[in-house]
Order: structure tokens, then C-alpha cells, then sequence
């Protein structure tokens, strides 16, 4: 069975996605930059902060940052270097992580916000849609409004 897919949490979300040397060409060579890999440059070398700091800000193990770190930097370094373009797009990102539990057999699991937006969210272990933000135990008010259900 495969690993479950660790989501890496992002604040912002790129308003811009595309970069590209003033200098182009018909068949412009590119590199592909995760939304992930954005917000590793972003807290480090932006915001200033420290590995640690960037790491639990994403919610992701110190070396997982530094591993996505490295490979961003790896990746604009090339750009800049070889005058490849930049295209902002993909990865394994939220912008918030929702733990849920489910009423009826009391698994809990995580959710992306982003996939929280569906009617037919459901447990993953007994198939009932009903289900709560173990944040604060109750459908409504969630502290980190993480997602539709626990607003309503």
C-alpha cells in the first residue's frame, strides 16, 4: 500500500506563475517550481525565518523543508543561470490541513481545506458523511476556519 501523501501547508498562493527571460526564444526550456517549493524560498529567504520556523510553518519535519529548500533553489538557480523559464504550478500543498473525526465510528483522519469543498466528503473507514474538526470537537466555529462544514 502506498504512503499516504503528507500535504505541505502554504499561506499564500502565487499571483504570479509564469517568469521568463527578457531575451526568449520559439522553444523556451522551462523548470517546473511546486506551489511548496514557492513557499520554501518565501519563508526562508523572504520572511527571513529559520529552518526550524519554515518547517513548522508548513507542517512538514525539518528535513522535508530543507529537502524542498534545496531543490527550489536548485531549480531557480538553473533559471537564472541557463535563461530557462519558470512556471509556478503543482505540488502537494493546502492551505490549511483539517483533522476530522468521523461520528459514527470515531476514525479520524486529515483533509485538505481544498478537498473539503465537496457535499460528499466522507469517512474514509465507514463510508458516513457525518463528521467533525477535532480542532474543537463541535461542526461549527472552527478556530482555524478550515473548512465549509465546520462553518456552517
Amino acid at each position: 500500500m502506498a504512503r499516504p501523501i503528507k500535504w505541505r501547508r502554504v499561506e499564500k498562493l502565487p499571483e504570479y506563475r509564469y517568469f521568463v527571460p527578457s531575451k526568449t526564444e520559439k522553444n523556451l526550456n522551462e523548470n517546473t517550481l511546486k506551489i511548496e517549493e514557492l513557499e520554501a524560498i518565501r519563508l526562508r529567504d523572504l520572511e527571513g525565518l529559520e529552518q526550524e520556523e519554515c518547517a513548522n510553518s508548513m507542517e512538514i519535519s525539518r528535513q522535508t523543508f530543507q529537502r524542498i529548500y534545496n531543490e527550489a533553489k536548485k531549480k531557480v538557480a538553473d533559471s537564472l543561470i541557463n535563461g530557462k523559464a519558470i512556471r509556478i504550478t503543482g505540488g502537494n500543498y493546502t492551505q490549511h490541513i483539517c483533522k476530522l473525526v468521523c461520528e459514527k465510528c470515531g476514525n479520524s483522519w486529515q483533509e485538505r481545506v481544498e478537498d473539503l469543498e465537496h457535499e460528499d466528503d466522507i469517512c474514509p473507514k465507514c463510508g458516513s458523511p457525518k463528521h467533525y474538526c477535532k480542532e474543537n470537537k463541535s461542526r461549527k466555529g472552527c478556530r482555524k476556519k478550515c473548512c465549509k462544514i465546520c462553518n456552517e
